[in-house]
């Protein structure tokens, strides 16, 4: 697959555990010559963003994002871009804490309808 993120829209299609991203989160993505990077926001992030690169259909990006009580989390993923049969991307994301101990997999995917850069 060599579909672009840039200008895409996702969202997860599941809520994480309180303090993460959730189904009310969304991913604004931006991508340039093997630079892949987003802003994001809702739900229990006030703020967040994510920055890497990308091989083929591997991401490698750490994020950072800041929870309404004031405090600041960041982590490493990697996720695997899959295009849906209905044309959507998807990502297949494993993801681990650096900055406390924890990590798990998500998935997100792109909003129907959604190819836009704004967060809401």
């Amino acid at each position: 697959m060599t579909r672009s993120l840039e200008g895409l829209v996702l969202a997860p299609v599941a809520d994480q555990a309180p303090g993460q991203v959730g189904t009310r989160t969304r991913f604004a993505y931006h991508e340039r010559e093997g630079e892949v990077w987003a802003e994001y926001a809702g739900g229990d992030v006030v703020r967040g963003f994510l920055v890497g690169t990308r091989e083929g259909d591997r991401l490698d990006f750490r994020y950072v994002q800041l929870r309404p009580d004031g405090t600041t989390s960041s982590g490493h993923c990697v996720a695997t871009v899959v295009e849906l049969p209905d044309g959507r991307v998807r990502l297949e994301e494993t993801w681990e804490w650096e900055s406390r101990t924890g990590g798990g997999t998500s998935v997100v995917e792109q909003v129907a309808g959604r190819a836009g850069t704004g967060t809401g």
